[in-house]
């Protein structure tokens, strides 16, 4: 008796947590889990200590307090693969979370008061949770992204906010808001940017609840839902101050600078660099045509010159120059088209097409559950026509607030699928909170007919997807299939340079920037890998400096054209492109000759240099 009373209560828990082992294993039969790009690669390294050789916190692109900790695991344990344990963690542990409040919800859900209409209930919720995962979000949970685990983060965040029941008192409220404050600091801490473009949508999520209590603006209500948004500040500004004291150091300021120039180079006016349009102002700046070449090539660390100063200065330039300079006005119409244009066709599909079905489903359930003049709420008491007609401004605030930071990245130029997905999926999470409010909070008849044509459609997708679902996992096994071809080239150079320990190798950047690593499996976390990009975002910073210095290099063409065991490795392709006539010339304009002599090759369109004083 006593084991089937905690059985019930932790029902929900065990219904959510099957069902997401289920999708987690399925998806591990069929795929390999990847790290997406080259960034989570890198943090990877940084914090397991194969980069330097001992476990840092310093990656440049979580907060400290969060990076300190996964190397302060990675210090006890080498072999664990922490960080990727760490990413699935959050993303499969926030679609758990939503799982939860789903079945929470629907015992709370007044048209299902029996128990079998609660379990299936339960069980179409937890269908729709997992089509979404599968037809939806399948490649973001199987080429995981740090972004992307950010946005999910704050989404999680988002749903557990505004599904809090309304009217509790004072410590079941703070009890249920503790996990969405969690949730949101953690999101800071792994990708801060995102995290603020997500915030708005927490906010709005806070404000929905709010609205939805008996006296709005009660001074009760306003502490309560103040102090979930002070805590929520209160934890960014503390975490914000650790890291800042993290990178407190001269060396770190200086490479934060640098840091930030580059990007504003590389990823917002990369045609300052990448055009001959631009060449003669970058030689009237000081850019030696040389520099340009590294620039292009993204090997600026053979040069020393190009230093914090000097791209600060070309990030200046980028700013004001003709061409470059974004003039707003103009901008204005092309961006609003484009915004417009990427909402409504298929360019963004499936994910523009799901934000659509939810304002759909949401207007629809919202209309007919007003059609009844004083219809009552879950607890009996009497809607007056603003409350029934909340979703209306509700869904007219979320479309300005989702514009506004639409065109906020379309001015800036800087729009990746991992940041416009994850502004989609916090929009669809939004909307699907306020669906499950609706069928929660109102006992209006209506809603079962509503709610039965929902659940109706979410299974016919259901049956849609099953059927397309086995050319799904073909396309992606094939994806999968070439990743892994092109993966084999970083593996095979990788066990190159192990075993040849005594050596050093510079890679070019474009060379292995498209390789990708396995998230677990036959991870080799040995310290220190003696081999590191002649470029990159991490190129120059002190951990950079640290890791030649454990191969007693100080600069970088020194040891290059010095040292008879630092060597250069590139691609066929970007030999044929003239990656190591862009080194040559780099000597040359020091007024050193030198010659370029090929010694080895490594697997397949992959060849190793040597440079070296022409007698």
């Amino acid at each position: 008796m006593k084991c089937g009373v905690k059985l019930k209560k932790y029902e929900n828990c065990i219904l959510a947590l099957a069902v997401m082992a289920v999708n987690v294993i399925c998806m591990g039969i069929f795929f390999d889990f990847y790290y997406d790009l080259n960034d989570d690669t890198l943090m990877h390294d940084i914090m397991s200590g194969i980069y330097t050789g001992t476990p840092d916190g310093h990656n440049m692109q979580t907060l400290y307090p969060l990076g300190a900790l996964i190397a302060l695991c990675y210090r006890i344990c080498r072999i664990v693969p922490w960080y990727g344990l760490f990413l699935c963690l959050c993303q499969f542990g926030s679609l758990y979370l939503v799982g939860v409040r789903l079945c929470d919800m629907c015992e709370e859900h007044v048209m299902t008061p029996d128990r079998a209409g609660t379990l299936a209930g339960k069980g179409i919720r937890l269908l729709f949770l997992s089509l979404f995962q599968w037809v939806v979000w399948r490649w973001h949970l199987v080429y995981v992204q740090y972004t992307i685990t950010c946005a999910m983060l704050s989404a999680a965040a988002a749903f557990l906010f505004l599904t809090i029941p309304a009217r509790l008192d004072r410590r079941s409220f703070l009890i249920k808001s503790v996990m969405p404050i969690l949730l949101a600091l953690v999101a800071f801490m792994l990708r801060p940017e995102m995290f603020l473009l997500a915030f708005p949508f927490v906010c709005l999520a806070g404000f929905y609840r709010m609205t939805a209590e008996k006296k709005i603006f009660d001074r009760e209500n306003l502490i309560r839902y103040g102090g979930v948004l002070g805590a929520v500040l209160a934890g960014m500004l503390v975490l914000g101050i650790a890291d800042y004291a993290a990178y407190s150091s001269d060396e770190w300021r200086d490479f934060r600078r640098f840091f930030d120039a580059r990007t504003t180079v590389y990823d917002f006016y990369p045609a300052l660099i990448n055009e001959d349009a631009y060449s003669g102002e970058l030689t009237r700046l000081g850019v030696t045509q040389q520099q340009q070449r590294l620039l292009r090539a993204y090997n600026f660390g053979l040069d020393n010159a190009i230093d914090t100063e000097f791209l600060e200065k070309l990030a200046d330039y980028a700013a004001t120059a003709p061409g470059l300079a974004r003039d707003y006005t103009e901008l204005a119409g092309e961006k609003l088209y484009e915004y417009l244009y990427r909402t409504t066709h298929t360019g963004d599909m499936p994910h523009n097409a799901v934000v659509f079905i939810a304002y759909t489903a949401i207007l629809l359930t919202g209309l007919a559950g007003c059609r009844k003049s004083g219809t009552a709420t879950g607890d009996g008491e009497p809607q007056s026509a603003v409350r029934r007609y909340a979703f209306v401004w509700q869904l007219l605030l979320l479309l300005m607030v989702r514009s506004a930071l639409w065109l906020f990245i379309l001015f800036r130029g800087r729009n990746p699928e991992r940041i416009t997905h994850s502004l989609y999926l916090l929009e669809f999470v939004l909307l699907a909170a306020m669906l499950a409010c609706m069928y929660r909070d109102r006992g209006v008849e209506k809603n079962r007919r509503a709610e039965t044509i929902t659940y109706g459609i979410i299974v016919l997708i259901g049956i849609a997807a099953l059927a397309r679902m086995p050319r799904w996992i073909a396309t992606m096994q094939a994806d999968q299939n070439q990743k892994a071809e092109i993966n084999r080239n970083w593996y095979e150079i990788d066990e190159y340079c192990r075993n040849h320990g005594d050596n050093f190798y510079f890679e070019d950047v474009y060379t292995t920037v498209s390789f990708t690593r396995y998230m677990f499996g036959s991870v080799n976390n040995a310290p220190c890998a003696n081999y590191d990009y002649l470029g990159g975002w991490i190129c120059k910073s002190p951990l950079y400096r640290d890791k030649l210095k454990n191969y007693g290099i100080e600069a970088s063409d020194d040891a290059l054209l010095l040292h008879d065991n630092v060597y250069f490795i590139i691609s066929e392709q970007e030999l044929r492109g003239g990656g190591v006539d862009t080194v040559t010339a780099y000597y040359d304009a020091k007024n050193i000759k030198v010659m370029a002599e090929q010694i080895d090759r490594i697997g397949d369109g992959y060849s190793v240099w040597q440079f070296t004083r022409a007698e």
